[in-house]
Order: structure tokens, then C-alpha cells, then sequence
């Protein structure tokens, strides 16, 4: 089921399930995940775009041996809210994959997410190549993490 609302999304959540956070590029998929308590968000890998059956296995692969409860994708709206292309591949993605599993799968505003990654591995003094190989999961966890913090903040004032 995909939900557009967060308070909706965690109230489908199962408890005690790590989360998975995903960054969907042309030709990549960031993936991160998240521990079961949803309090730190971890890079795990990128994932080489083929076609939508075989980066979904490989999805659900995942899912399976993380005991995944949900799914994040990151809703690469325009600076100025707006949704285009970007965010109607994404939204495709999601129904497609919605097919594929039970799973909960919500939606993070990931303006910048990239942006934020790039400037840590920068920091980190990290090499151009690398950076390229790491910059889609890390943004993955920068996403998951807004998700983590919020999921908290909710919470929190309930």
C-alpha cells in the first residue's frame, strides 16, 4: 500500500522491522537501511538500474534478508514544490513495486538530499571515483534519515 501521508505510513508500519530508504536515479538505486528501533539510517548499497523486474528481485532480496517492515522513496520534487518528470518516474516506480510486496511504501521530500551527500563525502575528503559509487546510497540514507527523525518528532507529541 502507498501512502502519501507519514502519520498514515507508521501507523501501517510493523513494529521491530528495520526500514529501507531508496534514492531512484536513471542509472542507479541508492539503498539504505535503517535498525529496527528507526533510529539511524545506514548506506547499504547501490543497486545498477537493468529493467524494473530485475532491480525489483534485487530490492526484494534485500527486504528479505534485512527483515524489511517498509519503504521510503525519496520524491524528487522541484525546489519550488512542483512535481515533474522525476517525481511521476518515482511514483510509477512505486506503484509497480506495490504489486510486488505488502510492505508499506511512503514518499520523502528529498530536495537537496544529494546535494547534502555529496557535501559530506566532500568533507570526508573522499576521492571523485568513489564519491560516484557511494554519493546514490548515501543520499539514500540522508532520505531515510529525514524519515527516522520525523517518525521520532511524531513520537514524541503523541
Amino acid at each position: 500500500m502507498i501512502f502519501e501521508d507519514l502519520t498514515e505510513y507508521v501507523a501501517a508500519l510493523p513494529p521491530a522491522h528495520g526500514l529501507m530508504g531508496l534514492d531512484l536515479g536513471d542509472k542507479t538505486i541508492g539503498v539504505a537501511i535503517s535498525d529496527p528501533r528507526w533510529s539511524v539510517a545506514s548506506p547499504h548499497e547501490t543497486v545498477r538500474r537493468r529493467k524494473f523486474g530485475l532491480d525489483a528481485a534485487r530490492l526484494l532480496k534485500i527486504i528479505a534478508a534485512r527483515d524489511i517492515g517498509g519503504v521510503i522513496l525519496g520524491l524528487p520534487r522541484n525546489m519550488d514544490g512542483s512535481e515533474g518528470p522525476r517525481c511521476q518516474s518515482t511514483r510509477a516506480f512505486a506503484r509497480n513495486f506495490s504489486r510486488l510486496t505488502d510492505l508499506p511504501i511512503g514518499y520523502w521530500d528529498e530536495r537537496l538530499s544529494t546535494v547534502a551527500a555529496e557535501r559530506a563525502l566532500l568533507e570526508a575528503d573522499t576521492s571523485r571515483k568513489r564519491r560516484a559509487e557511494v554519493i546514490d546510497n548515501i543520499a539514500a540514507s540522508y532520505i531515510l534519515q529525514g524519515v527516522l527523525d520525523r517518525i521520532g518528532h511524531i513520537r514524541s507529541v503523541q
